[in-house]
């Protein structure tokens, strides 16, 4: 599941070892220094991390016609779930035993990646494909309304107004009411609504919890899901070609959660965050190639509206972050 990076998360504690949850990595000491080099290379990680990420929904939505939802889910959780648990066996037995505290947040946080997946998935089968992305990308503000609602963080007029706008833009590309609209849709912004409880629960998770422990348990168990909707739905026999997608499928969601890791350990993550909206470029550029797919001018112009909105959002927060870092030192604001 994708992906759309949370600026609240800056307020993460990071986690020391493995691979990351798909959509919440690990954050960079924010003490460190990073040059120029450095952060330019942690961008370029990152944009081969979407595009990875994009890749392996395209490979989901071509399987979808021949074995559906379940089975789709199931057979590209096998092979990332074997590969995640020769990761989690290397760890020492005594970083497995965690808290209770961490245990109830890494429940809450697997149901919420559970759900953002599964709910993604089904739009992805169902609507275009650069629109299911384009809907993914108003998580960001999402994260900031629930903070301000939930937890009574102080939200500010600009960013209460780019809020507006950003669930404006993707009621362009929902369009509610009108010919082109699907409910599908709405699973996407259900999905929305769960990468939320993802997140919050991720920012409740200590230190002591490795990241690909997280990572593991949220393979493991959406592959368990999937076993038990084919328990409903049945097996179809997959065809050889269809088994080479889900696995290249497996293979990359595996290596996007190592590679992204990486980004976010490689540079200053706010130089290097933004770049995860270049998955909408991927998006737009595999669904006109594969699936013919080429969205209206108000998908392009909601699409806008929520990657300006989300940017917007996240330079006033680091900007906000930095004014009260000085306040605490005791420097003059600029």
């Amino acid at each position: 599941m994708r992906r759309a990076h949370c600026p609240l998360q800056t307020q993460a504690k990071p986690t020391t070892q493995g691979g990351p949850s798909r959509r919440s990595p690990p954050m960079p000491q924010p003490a460190q220094a990073y040059t120029l080099a450095q952060n330019m290379r942690g961008a370029g990680i990152m944009v081969a991390c979407t595009g990875i990420f994009t890749v392996h929904d395209a490979l989901m939505k071509l399987v979808a016609a021949e074995i559906g939802l379940w089975e789709a889910i199931f057979l590209r959780g096998c092979i990332a779930s074997t590969l995640l648990a020769v990761f989690t066996a290397r760890l020492e037995r005594s970083r497995l035993r965690l808290a209770r505290a961490d245990l109830r947040a890494l429940s809450w946080r697997t149901v919420g990646e559970m759900g953002s997946t599964l709910m993604f998935l089904a739009a992805l089968f169902h609507i275009p494909f650069a629109n299911a992305t384009a809907i993914l990308q108003v998580a960001p503000l999402a994260m900031t309304l629930a903070a301000a609602l939930l937890l009574r963080e102080r939200v500010g007029w600009r960013r209460s107004l780019a809020i507006a706008v950003g669930f404006g833009g993707v009621m362009l590309i929902v369009r509610p009411g009108t010919e082109g609209f699907t409910a599908w849709s709405l699973c996407a912004l259900g999905a929305v609504g769960f990468l939320v409880m993802r997140d919050f629960s991720t920012r409740s998770l200590s230190r002591a919890v490795p990241s690909v422990l997280v990572a593991f348990v949220a393979a493991s168990s959406l592959t368990l899901t999937g076993a038990a909707g084919l328990v409903v739905t049945g097996w179809t026999a997959p065809s050889p070609a269809t088994l080479a997608q889900v696995g290249l499928a497996g293979l990359l969601v595996t290596a996007g959660y190592i590679m992204i890791t990486m980004a976010m350990r490689t540079g200053d993550m706010s130089f290097i965050a933004p770049f995860r909206y270049t998955a909408l470029v991927w998006a737009l550029i595999l669904g006109m190639l594969l699936f013919a797919d080429f969205p209206r001018p108000l998908t392009y112009a909601g699409a806008g509206l929520v990657v300006a909105t989300g940017l917007f959002t996240f330079l006033r927060e680091r900007a906000l972050g930095r004014k009260a870092e000085r306040a605490a030192a005791g420097t003059p604001p600029r």
